[in-house]
């Protein structure tokens, strides 16, 4: 009964921004990780609040999901574009020139942009910064976006 209950629960937890519920990788074709998602805890702690995607200048950037664009612009001195999807989650882009603007719908594939350099940290000559969380900015749950792609098998562990 309670594995029954944990498996509605984990499977109506994923956004339903695609088809099948689950978000698509925001490069073409599937990137390398060269940054892990390193949550903090609590959340105004130090970590790394999504994953780093190798890739070259210039390269297009795809919604992973549908949604709505609430940030195309700037913010702390570097391009982002943010989408709210369905059932409370967001997924941030960094650093990508916007090709979308606050208030346009997009759908999972949409070009939101093109690919900028000048990521700190980024191992490779380029790279996305790719973040997820659910709820508000001002009380935000990380999530490893990784984690939401359809391509990421749904594991269910036995409850003790």
């Amino acid at each position: 009964m309670f594995a029954a209950i944990a498996a509605f629960w984990v499977l109506t937890a994923v956004p339903a921004s695609a088809t099948n519920g689950r978000l698509e990788w925001p490069l073409q074709p599937r990137p390398p990780v060269v940054g892990e998602f390193d949550a903090p805890s609590p959340n105004w702690r130090r970590g790394h609040r999504g994953v780093d995607l190798a890739a070259t200048a210039g390269q297009l950037v795809y919604a992973a999901g549908s949604g709505t664009v609430v940030f195309a612009g700037e913010l702390a001195g570097r391009p982002l574009v943010s989408i709210a999807h369905p059932g409370g989650l967001r997924t941030s882009y960094e650093p990508v020139l916007p090709a979308v603007r606050p208030g346009q719908a997009v759908q999972r594939g949409t070009v939101i942009g093109d690919l900028m350099v000048g990521h700190p940290g980024c191992a490779a000559s380029a790279c996305l910064h790719w973040g997820a969380m659910w709820g508000s900015a001002a009380r935000a749950d990380y999530v490893d976006p990784v984690g939401l792609l359809a391509s990421t098998p749904i594991r269910l562990k036995p409850v003790r």
